[in-house]
Order: structure tokens, then C-alpha cells, then sequence
């Protein structure tokens, strides 16, 4: 018997995939206690119980000096500009990318110049989108548009171009113009890999995003971190990262629901 050839029941994928986020809480927690033994002031790995203070501390307890419960008012702002990043860059790559995967005459403008773009560093602009648009919620946005559309351009025009070319022939035997089979054959068979490459870029969005208010903020996660690390406040920290990091995973799972509800034939053909 072949290991290529074995699958896992459902319980024991469950437990597989369930172990190593329990090997690194059994491990945190040795560690922490550890540490925490030989100083009880220690910051760098504080105790479950802190966490629990801090979470409760930042979730459910009002700023003396804001009012706002801190934790709450972080992920709105963030959220907000995550999700006008992520709006701007889908629309743009869905219209850039179904264009030049379509036209030859775009696809020699554009594709060199978005393959370009994609190579530059996001992050190295940042500086140049402080100084050009300012310090408010438009250079983040920027930032999350840079670093992720033109990679989405990309995965969608090569997704176009992987469509059979027996089909355009017969949409343009019936008579179909460019619009018409822009929309009618090229667009609903891109659309669920636009659901999925959105999923691909929710981690660089978040990176971006991170950096971006770490610079240059008064609100957002991103913001709260570097700001509690000056005082090495890991257990403010540690939370956000891991709060985080669920937000991205409901996204990614909500995404992928969407794509399997609207377009269910994207999941036969994974399998497939």
C-alpha cells in the first residue's frame, strides 16, 4: 500500500488538524511557565491569565479617555479600509484582467506594464504615498490597491486566456459580438477564480494594511500593536495577532462558501 494512495477518516483528519495548534499551545504554555517562574514580571511570554485581563481589558472595558472599547473600534477602522482596498482592487481586476485576457491590441499595451507593476515592492512605496496623497485612509487604500491588483490582473487575464478557443468560435458563429461574449462567455467562467485569487491576496491585504497603519495612524489594529510595543505589551499583542488572524480566516471561509453557492460547478471541477 502506497501512502499517496491512503486517505484519513473523518475523525482522524479532524485530529490531524487539530494537533498542531495544540503542539503550539501545549508548547506557549511550558514555555510561558518556564519563563514566568523564573520571573513573574516577565513580559516577553505572559501567562493564559494575562491574556484573558488583556482581552478583557481591551474588548469589554470602556477607554477612560475615548469611551470607545478599544479592541472593537481597532477592527472597524481596519475593516473598513481592508474592505475599500479589496473592493477597488477586485473591481479593477476583474475589468483589466477579463480586457486583456480578451483583446490582443490591450494585452500587448497592458500586460507588460501590469507584470511590472507587480514586481515593485508595495511596501517601498509607502513613503511615496504619504508624501503624494497625505496621512488620511487614502494612502492605506492605495497601498492594499498596489500591492495586490495587479497580481489579480495577472491570474485573471491568464484565466481568460485558458479559455477553450472552440467557444469564442462558436459564440462569434451565433452571431455574438465582443461585449456579448465578454459577458456571456468570458465573464461567468472567470468569476469563480476571481472569488478564489481574492482569497490568495486576503494575507498580502492584511500585511499591507498592518504596515501601512503602523506608520501612519490613529485607529486600527495595525495601529494598536506598534503602539503597545513600545511598552512590551505582549499581552495586548499576542491577542491581536491571533484576532487577526481569525478575522482572515472567517473571510477566507465565508469567500469560499460564496463560490461554491454561486458557482457550484468551481467545486466539481476542483475535485475533478
Amino acid at each position: 500500500m502506497r501512502w499517496i494512495n491512503t486517505r484519513p477518516s473523518r475523525g482522524a483528519q479532524l485530529a490531524l488538524t487539530l494537533l498542531p495548534f495544540v503542539l503550539l499551545i501545549v508548547a506557549y504554555t511550558f514555555g510561558s511557565a518556564a519563563r514566568l517562574a523564573e520571573n513573574a514580571n516577565d513580559k516577553l511570554l505572559p501567562g493564559l491569565a494575562g491574556f484573558a485581563d488583556a482581552v478583557d481589558r481591551m474588548a469589554f472595558i470602556a477607554d477612560p479617555r475615548t469611551g470607545q472599547y478599544l479592541l472593537w473600534s481597532d477592527t472597524g477602522a481596519s475593516l473598513v479600509r481592508l474592505f475599500a482596498g479589496l473592493g477597488i482592487s477586485t473591481i479593477t481586476a476583474l475589468v483589466i484582467g477579463m480586457l486583456i485576457g480578451m483583446l490582443p491590441y490591450l494585452r500587448a499595451l497592458l500586460s507588460p506594464f501590469v507584470a511590472v507593476i507587480s514586481m515593485v515592492p508595495p511596501l517601498a512605496l509607502l513613503p511615496i504615498l504619504f508624501i503624494a496623497m497625505g496621512l488620511g485612509e487614502a494612502s492605506k487604500i492605495a497601498l492594499i490597491v498596489i500591492g495586490v491588483a495587479p497580481t489579480m490582473i495577472r491570474d485573471l487575464a491568464l484565466k481568460a486566456l485558458e479559455l477553450p478557443r472552440e467557444q469564442i468560435v462558436k459564440a462569434e458563429t451565433l452571431g455574438g459580438s465582443s461585449w456579448q461574449i465578454g459577458l456571456r462567455v468570458v465573464l461567468p467562467q472567470i468569476l469563480p477564480r476571481l472569488i478564489t485569487c481574492l482569497r490568495l491576496q486576503l494575507g498580502p491585504a492584511w500585511l499591507f494594511l498592518i504596515a501601512a497603519e503602523a506608520i501612519s495612524s490613529d485607529s486600527g489594529l495595525g495601529y494598536r500593536i506598534f503602539l503597545v510595543r513600545r511598552y512590551l505589551s505582549m499581552d495586548v499583542i499576542f491577542p491581536y495577532v491571533v484576532w487577526i488572524t481569525l478575522l482572515a480566516v472567517i473571510m477566507n471561509y465565508i469567500l469560499d462558501r460564496i463560490r461554491i453557492a454561486v458557482f457550484p460547478w468551481s467545486e466539481l471541477e476542483k475535485q475533478a
